[in-house]
């Protein structure tokens, strides 16, 4: 019996494993691993939305200038998309009239082509070659709100009033990301 004990107690003895205290060792090392590197991932996050909105902004502002240079210096939302004629009223019609000029085909004074129409006339377009405004990378939204009424080119007020993903002043042709004032520069 005390052999068999004796034998146990050196079996005991020869087994390898790790310590507690290197277990620990093990923990704190990767604890300062992951607080090196998750920030470095985070960075690069924000960094790859911020390009994706610089990017969306400046195919956007592309395609309003080339729509206003062919559409006698009016900019998109201006005019009723539905006769070409008569200015939009409305914050809501000025938006829908945006999308439908930027998105289809239309003629010089602004009338987009509908689904069934003919297209004969409608020089003009798609300027945006998907059906949607691209997305905001910081809101994921596509959506849009025009301003009618501010004429003063400098006015870039990207305190976000409502939840869309962006601003277009109608008179003036700026077009901004409509998520916070840390984008007022781009």
């Amino acid at each position: 019996m005390k052999t068999k004990l004796k034998n146990k107690e050196a079996a005991l003895k020869n087994q390898t494993g790790f310590t507690l205290i290197e277990m620990l060792i093990v923990v704190i090392v990767l604890g300062i691993l992951a607080m090196i590197i998750i920030p470095q991932i985070t960075v690069s996050t924000e960094d790859a939305k911020l390009a994706t909105l610089q990017t969306n902004l400046n195919t956007m502002r592309n395609a309003i200038e080339l729509y206003y240079h062919q559409h006698n210096q009016t900019y998109p939302g201006a005019i009723d998309n539905t006769d070409g004629e008569g200015a939009t009223a409305t914050v809501g019609a000025a938006a829908t009239a945006f999308i439908a000029q930027l998105v289809t085909y239309t003629e010089v004074s602004g009338k987009a082509a509908g689904d069934s129409e003919d297209l004969t006339g409608t020089l003009y377009g798609p300027y945006i070659k998907t059906a949607t405004l691209p997305k905001n990378p910081f809101t994921n939204m596509s959506d849009l709100t025009c301003d009618i009424t501010v004429t003063n080119v400098t006015t870039r007020t990207a305190a976000p009033t409502d939840d869309t993903a962006w601003k277009f002043y109608v008179k003036t042709g700026v077009f901004i990301a409509n998520d916070s004032t840390d984008h007022d520069d781009y």
